[in-house]
């Protein structure tokens, strides 16, 4: 008996001291599902640590020249998490401000699991050199898996739903989830989306009764088919709000089913934020608050958060912010330059505890906010 006592202490112990190696003593004091939401100039990157400390982060920023940038920013967040890997990447689709700093954060920190939806839908050259050589040669050093609606991420501590990916949508509901869509009779197809936003790899994650969903950029129509005529993954107490807060995505079908208490927009400060799309979002059933990392000029003061739920100001403050929103000026060579931000830049970080509670700090000023359990 002595014997077996010791050998079981021995294999605990051991157990012990192999899980702080893997994931570094900060794992060992969090009681917290931490997300940080990361500002990448209008791109994305959310990093996500449960108390295992077993990283997801979802995207990686922008391509160069701003990729040393966007990798040291995500760096910044790694560190504050006290993180020596990245478990899992989850590119949700192939865009240049999702994928663009990968290859300079892998030399930055290890990257044991790349997860994407496959092959581009929207080939160009920059897409076709990174998936062709770059991608390859990261990958083959890890794990590389295609995602497919119903799968599950291992990730210790979360329950990681994959609910989108490559064009495709859940199609049996998530547990809790099934009910009826009130928003569906209402709702209006646009024009099917060719682009890499409709493969986009969705997810929704649970830690406790806290439950978030993060879309990518999913847009508009895949919206209807994952939410209706049933709504598949139920509600969410955090929404990472889609296509960074354009109104090409974020429908009343989805927004106001999901029913978020809160909702955090990846804005930059001349992408996202639309009017269309702030008018969906403030009126979601339920909604107590929006934080922006971004003031953005296509909302103006009509539509944007107050300041103190907004993370990052621009290298060059205006005298003045417009009431009005402006109207997003055409693409193209003529097209005048959005405000410049590429000094100091402040995520947004979300703590939830397992019985719901979550609190949302703004890093620029310090402010933060606790949502209580059970206040849906």
């Amino acid at each position: 008996m002595r014997i077996r006592l010791s050998l079981t202490i021995a294999v605990g112990l051991t157990a012990l001291l192999i899980g702080i190696g893997r994931y570094g003593a900060a794992a060992q004091t969090r009681t917290t599902l931490d997300i940080y939401v990361i500002d990448v100039e209008g791109g994305n990157a959310t990093l996500f640590v449960p108390p295992s400390g077993e990283a997801v982060l979802i995207d990686s920023g922008n391509v160069a020249p701003a990729a040393v940038r966007d990798a040291e920013r995500i760096m910044a967040a790694v560190k504050d998490a006290g993180l020596t890997q990245i478990d899992h990447l989850i590119t949700t689709h192939w865009h240049n401000d999702h994928f663009g700093a990968m290859a300079e954060l892998a030399k930055r920190i290890p990257i044991r699991h790349f997860v994407d939806h496959g092959p581009t839908v929207q080939p160009n050259p920059i897409i076709d050199e990174f998936l062709g050589k770059t991608y390859p040669e990261l990958y083959g050093k890890a794990k590389r898996t295609i995602a497919k609606p119903g799968d599950t991420l291992a990730v210790a501590g979360l329950d990681w739903r994959i609910v989108t990916a490559a064009g495709e949508s859940l199609k049996t509901a998530l547990p809790g989830a099934g009910g009826a869509n009130s928003s569906c009779a209402s709702h209006k197809p646009k024009d099917n989306d060719p682009t890499e936003n409709a493969q986009s790899v969705g997810s929704v994650l649970t830690f406790g009764k806290f439950r978030t969903v993060h879309l990518g950029d999913l847009t508009w129509n895949k919206e209807f088919d994952l939410m209706c005529p049933m709504n598949r993954i139920g509600t969410a107490d955090l929404f990472i709000v889609s296509h960074h807060g354009q109104p090409s995505s974020n429908s009343e079908a989805l927004v106001h089913a999901v029913r978020p208490r809160v909702g955090i927009i990846n804005n930059g400060t001349r992408k996202g934020g639309q009017p269309d799309a702030m008018k969906v979002l403030y009126s979601s059933p339920g909604l107590e608050d929006l934080w922006q990392i971004h003031f953005s000029q296509l909302s103006g003061q009509e539509y944007t958060v107050p300041g103190l739920f907004i993370a990052n100001p621009i290298d060059e403050p205006s005298p003045a912010m417009p009431v009005a929103p402006i109207a997003a000026p055409p693409p193209g060579p003529l097209t005048p330059p959005a405000p410049v931000h590429n000094g100091p830049a402040f995520w947004i970080k979300v703590s939830a505890q397992p019985d719901g509670t979550f609190t949302v700090t703004n890093a620029r000023n310090g402010f933060a906010k606790t949502y209580s359990a059970g206040g849906r």
